[in-house]
């Protein structure tokens, strides 16, 4: 099925996942899909590499989640593709039942020559509207402005064309402050983009992992967030309930203010999945989480992410 469908029914909960390594057997990330599969998310997407690298891997596994009855959204960077590489993939994908791609830029490669018919995103959108409209499409979006946009505002602009050009929903970057997320979404609406928009949701839990992601996409942290990292940083057990705990924080925060979905960046740990969604489901978790008191994880240990103390 479309996955833009499912948000006339519902508040959509899906995971992203990416393919192993070349050097690895694709079979090592089945386990992974079976037991995320069994939280029964509303569709689970597969990373590619970029401008395509790894496509054949991103379709296998795409694949192996519709074999589990799970829908599926098979990510699709277009920066180094030629025309002719995207049919390719596209019949490929058309070939195996797979009806959702996310289609994406992708990130530069050095020393690596563009195609440069695809420059950005909104131009495989339109491509893939044109010669094969069945798919459905959707897009990323950047609540903190992408990278390289001049200005918040030709980042909405930039947004709205790809939006313009056929994408049907969007998937936002991670972020960990949901204000950022709810001015994002002011500007959406002023703009005068109307597909829904899913909140892309980071469990960091390990000191180095928030760093690569603060390089990575420059992301803003809270100071309540900033003060857990200076006081648990360096201890392992405790990051990781925090990350857990953070990203549940966020998202039912983020319910109870309407967002159209949660996207949950797994990082192919399907621990970290099982736990957020549970509390998610838990209503007494969700009032909890609202009102900022203490919560329990799993491992015995309690803690509160306003008063980041804790006891065994």
């Amino acid at each position: 099925m479309h996955t833009n469908e499912l948000f006339t029914k519902k508040t959509v909960f899906s995971f992203e996942v990416f393919p192993p390594k070349r050097d690895t057997p694709i079979e090592s990330v089945y386990p992974t899909l079976d037991e995320l599969s069994k939280i029964r998310p509303d569709f689970i997407s597969v990373t590619c590499g970029a401008g395509g690298q790894g496509s054949n891997r991103t379709t296998e596994v795409a694949t192996y989640i519709k074999n589990l009855g799970c829908e599926t959204v098979a990510h699709m960077p277009c920066i180094y593709l030629t025309e002719e590489e995207a049919l390719e993939t596209l019949e490929e994908l058309k070939a195996r039942g797979i009806e959702n791609i996310l289609a994406l830029r992708g990130d530069e490669t050095p020393g690596r020559e563009r195609s440069h018919r695809f420059e950005h995103a909104s131009d495989l959108i339109a491509f893939i509207k044109e010669k094969e409209p069945e798919f459905n499409i959707t897009g990323a979006c950047y609540p903190e402005g992408h990278a390289e946009a001049k200005t918040v505002v030709a980042d909405i602009r930039n947004l709205k064309t790809k939006v313009d050009a056929g994408a049907s929903e969007l998937i936002s970057q991670m972020f960990f402050d949901n204000t950022v997320f709810y001015r994002f979404r002011e500007r959406c609406e002023i703009a005068g983009i109307k597909v829904p928009i899913e909140a892309g949701i980071m469990p960091v839990t390990n000191k180095r992992q928030i760093e690569n992601m603060i390089a990575m996409c420059g992301a803003t942290l809270p100071i309540k967030f900033q003060r857990a990292i200076a006081k648990y940083g360096d201890k392992p057990d405790a990051m990781y309930d925090i990350g857990i705990t953070y990203a549940i924080d966020q998202i039912a925060d983020l319910l109870a203010n309407g967002v159209d979905g949660i996207h949950v960046y797994t990082m192919n740990n399907p621990d970290i999945a099982k736990r957020i969604s549970e509390a998610v489901k838990n209503p007494a978790v969700r009032r909890a989480t609202k009102n900022h008191d203490f919560f329990l994880h799993g491992r015995n240990r309690v803690f509160s992410l306003q008063a980041y103390s804790f006891r065994t």
